[in-house]
């Protein structure tokens, strides 16, 4: 997290004050840049959230998973036998009929 502060000073209380209620606000997410601009007694925060990363969760056997690891081998035998259908075959049989 990079920390910018400009026209005053704050002290490291005040900025850890900050980034908690950030923090709290949305705990799902990670915070890139914070930019403090002091103006006397008042302070602006602007701050950016840096890419949440994700899990893909699919659709497998019937289960909405993201990894395969917790099966068992039935299910994983499952999985390997799956046959995948690709757009362009789904198009060539509708051109057909």
């Amino acid at each position: 997290m990079k920390i910018n502060v400009t026209g005053g000073t704050l002290s490291q209380h005040e900025i850890d004050i900050y980034v908690a209620q950030l923090k709290d606000a949305n705990p799902d997410k990670y915070i890139k840049t914070i930019d403090f601009t002091v103006d006397g007694e008042f302070v602006d925060v602007n701050y950016t959230y840096d890419n949440v990363p994700f899990e893909r969760i699919r659709r497998i056997t019937g289960y909405l998973v993201g990894t395969v690891d917790r099966f068992n081998n039935g299910k994983r035998a499952e999985v390997e036998d799956r046959v995948t259908h690709s757009l362009a075959t789904s198009c060539a049989l509708e051109e057909i009929a």
